[in-house]
């Protein structure tokens, strides 16, 4: 019964459920009072395994959300990425690239011409 999936689960569920109520249906028709047929060591075993299920079934849906939510934030991550890089590809096609010796030349070529404007 250490199964991780939830169908499995499921099916010992139910299972366990079926041979609770054939119990409580075989203690009924013996006439006993609903005390003591609670109180009944099988009763008390069933009901306890069915717990054991549900809590597992519990943490079993727990899981499963939180992978969805990974898997939401992956993605959202993916997109804003993309998104991203089309804006830095965008800015890079507005401003041609110079290298550092162009900028440099530009400069002199600046200074140059302030340096005339100021004879002048």
């Amino acid at each position: 019964m250490a199964s991780k999936d939830k169908s499995a689960r499921d099916a010992q569920k139910t299972y366990w459920e079926s041979v609770l109520s054939r119990r409580l249906d075989v203690l009924k028709e013996s006439g006993l009072e609903p005390k003591k047929i609670a109180k009944d060591v099988s009763i008390r075993k069933i009901r306890a395994e069915i717990r054991k299920i549900g809590a597992r079934l519990a943490v079993i849906d727990k899981k499963e959300k939180k992978i969805e939510e990974m898997a939401k934030i992956k993605t959202e991550k993916v997109l804003a990425a993309t998104k991203a890089k089309v804006k830095k590809t965008k800015a890079a096609e507005e401003t041609p690239e110079t290298s550092k010796r162009q900028q440099k030349l530009e400069k002199k070529m600046e200074k140059k011409k302030e340096k005339k404007q100021a004879k002048e």
